[in-house]
């Protein structure tokens, strides 16, 4: 998303947005309990009322990430990075509606045509297809992460 400001109230239609497509973000603490945890940095747009309201209302817990420390969210840093390296240090942006237009460029290619190591050099497209076949639609599809793994990060986040 590109924009001169990105506002708390905005990130949150955002993830209403997301939900309708893939379903809250699931972390299974347990075998018999289930919560909805979403974890960011203390960014000003994560930290907003709007979000603390958002995440209320939706009943997702909102964890951050400790200060300093963006290992603690690793997937979304090593995207940032990626991002970082093959569009922000390579293009010059002369108006916003030309930034949103690269971006939706590098997004589609970011997710339709570049093979990508980490999901067996498929695109995340083609893995997310593949995932769909055996598992259902989007909202069953979700990668979880072990009950155990879940505990462990859930009480470094609290």
């Amino acid at each position: 998303m590109a924009d001169t400001g990105i506002l708390g109230a905005r990130v949150a239609r955002e993830l209403d947005a997301l939900v309708r497509v893939y379903g809250k973000p699931i972390c299974s603490v347990s075998v018999s309990v289930s919560v909805s945890v979403s974890v960011s940095d203390n960014g000003t747009a994560f930290t907003s009322r709007a979000i603390l309201k958002w995440a209320g209302e939706t009943n997702v817990d909102w964890h951050y990430i400790d200060p300093g420390k963006p290992q603690q969210n690793a997937f979304i840093e090593s995207f940032n990075g990626s991002q970082q390296d093959a569009l922000l240090n390579e293009e010059i942006f002369d108006t916003l509606d030309d930034a949103r237009r690269i971006l939706a460029h590098w997004r589609y290619d970011y997710k339709n045509v570049r093979p990508h190591s980490s999901l067996g050099n498929q695109t995340p497209a083609q893995a997310r297809r593949a995932l769909e076949q055996f598992e259902g639609p989007a909202q069953d599809a979700l990668a979880q992460i072990d009950d155990e793994e879940c505990e462990i990060q859930t009480r470094k986040l609290s």
